[in-house]
């Protein structure tokens, strides 16, 4: 079977262009759709998948930033490239700082088309998926939920704990983890709930842009730097001044970038490709990595002063299998995000249906979670997600995760008088995990004659985290050492 060709919408009152660039990109391997102004672009996008914009900024009616903020509530991890003419750039970096993907001066070169498009579409394809991405809609403080981050177990408890020290501060923070453990939405949290939150969030994913692309990306150039620079464009850094950065994927930087980007990190400084006036900014920096740095510096493909300047604040994620009891959270998470997106009514899910998602071993983390929910939302028949609604892999068992606790699952969705609504859920599977949790917690204490650390170990958390929930619990320390 032939892979499913990338849809791209192009928007633009010049119809010679829109013929010219629908020519190109379908020459490319492309399905390109066209719309003569933003109202019919928005008319477009409502009735079917696209996977990149290319929209010029002025427009009749419904103008290029209007149409990229309507595209980006629709979806926002779908790029959108902006067309500008030299003298309307300023609101063409405007537009990055909104949130635009690139953009392209015209008159551009074929080339310069080509490798922002592929580009963008290598960005989205390896862009996490918008599940619990929507920071500022989440209450910041309370519930399951605090910084836009579901969970209640001990280890995102030490999660909030650290966002409440470092958000609000200039420290750069280094997030790993698994693929598909949040780690832009932890960077998110970051940026949302510091003194920033009203400046630009930039996001690079260093996986997305070829080397030899890499410095004009985050430090711009100057006209005439290279063939097809033909005109000035700021860098990512530059976007970024008084807000955040977050460069995703930061163990992808090239070895000879490392020195370039360290020096911007020690001195907030640089100059632009081909240019020789020195710009200072003022950005906090994020980064993220789903590979072991300290491996890396090992090997020789990452400086070791480089991880030292990143690593001021280390922020681990937990894979999902080391925090199962967030999963009948998330679950009732996913449930009403669905429920809305594609106006259903699903209640809940069956015990039975839960009890498996629990034990699954989940490779692909809460991003796979996600997409299961999804695919058995969509296709249920009933009021409630049965486990004949779930995929094969998960309904027979074959991927649990090893020592996965089954009664464990069981004791957390006891739910056959489920409450009808996706609150009603939340509620009683929070009361369900906080009895499992105590009695759990009691018995290690016990089998460990209250020796905390000893307990935290065979509960597989950290010290800290159990105190966290042991003081949550109201249960009373009683460490033997």
């Amino acid at each position: 079977m032939l892979p499913e060709k990338k849809q791209i919408l192009v928007v633009d009152d010049e119809a010679n262009l829109r013929r010219v660039l629908s020519a190109q990109l379908g020459r490319d391997g492309y399905e390109v759709h066209t719309a003569e102004d933003g109202e019919e672009g928005l008319a477009f996008l409502k009735e079917h998948h696209i996977d990149l914009v290319i929209t010029d900024l002025r427009m009749p009616k419904v103008d290029g930033m209007d149409l990229l903020r309507a595209a980006l509530r629709d979806d926002p991890s779908r790029p959108v490239v902006l067309l500008t003419a030299h003298g309307t750039v300023d609101n063409a970096v405007e537009a990055l700082k909104t949130g635009a993907f690139d953009y392209i001066t015209k008159p551009f070169d074929q080339n310069e088309v080509r490798v922002v498009v592929k580009k963008a579409l290598r960005t989205r394809d390896l862009a996490s998926a918008d599940a619990t991405r929507d920071v500022s809609a989440a209450p910041p403080r309370g519930g399951s939920d605090r910084f836009g981050i579901i969970g209640e177990s001990p280890p995102i408890q030490e999660l909030y704990a650290i966002l409440e020290r470092v958000a609000d501060t200039p420290t750069t923070v280094l997030i790993s983890g698994e693929s598909g453990t949040g780690k832009e939405l932890v960077a998110r949290a970051l940026h949302e709930n510091s003194g920033r939150r009203d400046r630009p969030f930039i996001k690079v994913n260093c996986a997305a842009i070829p080397k030899d692309l890499m410095e004009s990306e985050l430090f711009g150039y100057e006209r005439g730097a290279f063939t097809g620079a033909v005109a000035s464009k700021p860098g990512r850094f530059e976007l970024a001044s008084g807000g955040t950065l977050f460069l995703d994927e930061i163990g992808e930087i090239p070895t000879e970038m490392q020195v370039k980007l360290l020096r911007v990190l020690q001195e907030s400084e640089f100059e632009r490709v081909g240019g020789i006036k020195t710009i200072h900014v003022d950005v906090r920096l994020v980064a993220a990595t789903n590979r072991d740095l300290k491996r890396e510096i090992a090997a020789g493909t990452f400086r070791e002063d480089l991880f030292y300047r990143l690593n001021v604040v280390p922020i681990a994620l937990p894979a999902l299998r080391d925090r199962r009891s967030d999963i009948p959270h998330l679950c009732a998470h996913f449930v009403a995000k669905f429920n809305a997106r594609l106006k259903k009514s699903i209640e809940g899910i069956e015990p039975e249906a839960l009890e498996r998602l629990a034990s699954h071993a989940w490779p692909g983390n809460i991003r796979e979670l996600e997409n299961v929910v999804e695919r058995a939302l969509l296709f249920a028949d009933g009021a409630r997600i049965r486990l004949d609604d779930l995929p094969e892999e998960i309904r027979s068992g074959a991927t649990s995760a090893p020592g996965a606790s089954l009664p464990l699952a069981a004791a957390a969705v006891d739910t056959s008088a489920a409450p009808s609504t996706p609150d009603g859920l939340k509620e009683q599977v929070k009361a369900a995990m906080s009895k499992l949790e105590r009695d759990l917690i009691e018995r290690a204490l016990k089998q460990t004659h209250g020796n905390v650390t000893h307990a935290a170990r065979l509960l597989k958390i950290s010290r800290k985290g159990l105190q966290l929930k042991m003081k949550e619990l109201n249960l009373r320390e009683r460490d033997a050492e």
